[in-house]
Formats: C-alpha cells, structure tokens, sequence
C-alpha cells in the first residue's frame, strides 16, 4: 500500500469485518491491474476484511463490432486510404487520413487495455464481482461527470 511503507495500515485491523467491505478500483492496465490482485491477496492474508468488488475504471468501448472491424481495417489499408483521399479529395484526405489514425490507435488502446481487463477477471476470487465503468470522454470533472459515473456504476449495480 502505498505510504505506508509496504504494510497495511494498522487501524484496518480494528475495523468490523461483518459491516465492512473493501472496492478496489484499477485501471485496466498492467501495473494497476497487478497492483490490484496483490493487494487483493494482502487483504485476505493479513486482515478479516472481505473484498466487496473491483472497479475497473475508464474502460474503453469498443469503437466497431468484427464486421465494423474488417471494413475498417480495409478503410485503413493503404490502398483504402489512398481510395478515400481520392474520393474526398487531397484536403480532405489530409483530415481522413488524421482520423483513421486517431480510431487505428483507439483501437490498438482498446485491444491493449483488453488483454489487462481479462487477466483481472480471471485472477479475481469467484466471490469478488469485477465492475466495468466505462471511460466518459469529457474535458471537465465537475458534479455532472460524477452523476455519470454514479448512473455507470448503478447500471452495473443492478
């Protein structure tokens, strides 16, 4: 844990496991998500404190289902770029070419951030619910984000 100089703090050992709980949140990345099964075991080993949930946190949508995908992947081969840059003309292709870019590294982001998300789940107690909240692509942080982790969270919830 860190700042505590590797162990647990010692006021978790006075808390009443039967009206306690612990969720962990993590991002859906290598170290996080290492982070998490470790402490996950700590818990267990070292207090009576049950682990409630996971929270993988930011978790990126899938931009396009397998069929979105194989016509994307045409799009975004060369020969589909250079199709599309014709077809919009040279300006427009410029600007084509930008967003293909941005949704291929989306994409490999997602894909990347998947493989973590698996090997939590799979790793995670049965008894441990694993609870995805999207990532909400907003520039501000203010009460309306937190009301739409708040509705993400109960989705999941219920």
């Amino acid at each position: 844990v860190a700042g505590t100089g590797g162990s647990l703090p010692i006021h978790i050992a006075h808390i009443d496991p039967d009206q306690t709980g612990v969720v962990v949140v993590a991002t859906p990345e290598e170290m996080p998500v290492n982070e998490t099964i470790e402490l996950i075991g700590r818990l267990d080993s070292e207090t009576d404190i049950d682990v409630a949930a996971v929270i993988a946190n930011r978790v990126l949508p899938e931009l396009f289902n397998r069929d979105e995908e194989a016509a994307f992947d045409l799009l975004d081969a060369d020969t589909g770029r250079s199709a599309l840059a014709d077809l919009v003309g040279a300006e427009s292709g410029t600007a084509s070419g930008i967003v293909l870019d941005a949704a291929r590294l989306a994409v490999e982001l997602r894909r990347s951030r998947a493989v973590h998300l698996h090997n939590l789940a799979d790793r995670l107690p049965e008894s441990v619910p694993l609870i995805n909240v999207p990532y909400l692509f907003t520039r501000s942080h203010g009460i309306r984000t937190t009301r739409q982790v708040a509705d993400r969270l109960a989705e999941e919830l219920l």
